[in-house]
Order: C-alpha cells, then structure tokens, then sequence
C-alpha cells in the first residue's frame, strides 16, 4: 500500500492500480479526490466533505462510503454508487478491505451538539479516525493522527496514540498548525507517544 499525504486530514491509498481516497474536503487539494476509484468521508463537516469535489469525483466513475448524513446529500443523484455504512460494518472499496469503527465526532464544546463520525481500519493496518479519537477493537499498524483541531488538545492526542499502541503514528488534521507549533508537537509526542512518529508534507509519499 502506498500513502500519500494530502492536505489536512486527506489521504490517497494506492495498491495493485487503484485508488481510495480518505476525506477531501475543502482544506484539502482541489484535486484531491480526483482519479480516485473510492472515496471514503468521516462525517459531514467541510474540511472533511466537500460536496462539489465530491459530485465530480462521482461523476468521473468513483464510488463512495460514508455515513448517513453525507450520503443523504448525494445517493439520489448517484443511484447504487453511494453506500451508507456505520460501525461494525465491513466492505470492499477497490480492492481495499475497510473496516467501520466508531459513531460520534469529538466533543468541541458541551453546548455544541455532535455529529456522527465514524472512522476506517483499511486493510487491517492503517486507521483513519476522522473528527475522534476513536480505538479500534483490532491492532492498527499505522494511525493517521488528528494532531491539532478545536477538540483537542496535546495531553489528549499523547494519550490517544498510547492506547492505540500503533507501530506509527503520521500526522493529519493539521491545516491550522503552524510551522512555528509542528516542532513542540513532534517533540511531545514523539517522546511520550509511545510510538515511532512522523509526518508527510503535502504531496509526499510512503509505502507502508
């Protein structure tokens, strides 16, 4: 599987000639989802889901997994190519085995309602949490880190990566963390993580 980071909280995942594409919403590249073959979203916000990137993505032959509120927003016009899934579920997107884990978003604020959220194992080795610190049920080999949101804090994402004890642990959601902060988070959780940590500058690659 290869990896390549986007901006913010998207991901592109490429294996035997296909590719699956993990959240481009409107932080991300205007071409983020662009020759995707399946595109999974968290939840509905719009760093996470663009609509329009989205139609186009679907329009140019890609199909989608998602949850309920997103697909709402899109099934009737894409008929049989936008499935709904929530956690517990377990599917096939191009070629790519993905398992659904959990349902709410972080809390942001206690007068805030919250919205679902749920995230994906793909493969049985990376997980892509969305908007929550969610720990899968299942080992995870590389965990995309939601290191910097309005939700969070350090001491919480410190302690997300120790409970779910991944081999590594890449940085996304990070659109709104300066250059100046990226130093003091990498040393933090690095040293405290418990895990190898790292992160990919937009457009670089890796092959896990």
């Amino acid at each position: 599987m290869r990896l390549t980071k986007k901006k913010h909280s998207c991901v592109r995942l490429e294996k035997d000639g296909a590719t699956l594409v993990i959240d481009p919403g409107a932080f991300s590249e205007e071409d983020a989802a662009e020759g995707a073959d399946a595109v999974l979203i968290t939840h509905e916000h719009p760093d996470h889901f663009d609509e329009g990137r989205l139609r186009a993505a679907l329009a140019a032959g890609a199909e989608v997994w998602t949850l309920g509120s997103v697909a709402g927003q899109l099934a009737a016009a894409f008929p049989g190519r936008v499935r709904t899934v929530g956690h517990g579920d377990t599917f096939t997107a191009a070629g790519f085995d993905v398992q659904v884990h959990g349902e709410l978003h972080a809390v942001i604020h206690p007068d805030l309602p919250r919205v679902t959220n749920i995230g994906f194992l793909v493969d049985g080795s990376l997980f892509h949490p969305g908007d929550a610190l969610t720990v899968p049920d299942h080992p995870v080999d590389t965990l995309m880190l939601p290191v910097h949101a309005p939700w969070s804090k350090i001491s919480e994402v410190i302690d997300y990566v120790r409970e779910v004890r991944p081999r590594r642990a890449l940085d996304i959601h990070d659109a709104l963390l300066t250059e100046v902060a990226r130093p003091v988070y990498d040393t933090h959780i690095a040293n405290l993580g418990g895990a190898e940590h790292g992160r990919l500058t937009p457009g670089e690659s890796a092959d896990l």
